[in-house]
């Protein structure tokens, strides 16, 4: 593999992994009253994370 590409695959990876936790945020967020907002993102962070593989 060359240089550029050693360099450019992680970033890509990241740019995949940012757009769909962005995603799921659009979606879980969209016709949520505000109230319930602060408890859907909580749970987002936390499916995130366990797809992340953390505690």
């Amino acid at each position: 593999m060359t240089v550029i590409a050693v360099a450019l695959v992680p970033v890509a990876g990241m740019v995949v992994a940012a757009t769909a936790a962005l995603s799921i945020v659009v979606i879980a967020l969209k016709g949520t009253a505000s109230r319930d907002r602060a408890q859907v993102l909580r749970a987002v962070a936390v499916l995130i994370s366990a797809v992340r593989g953390r505690k």
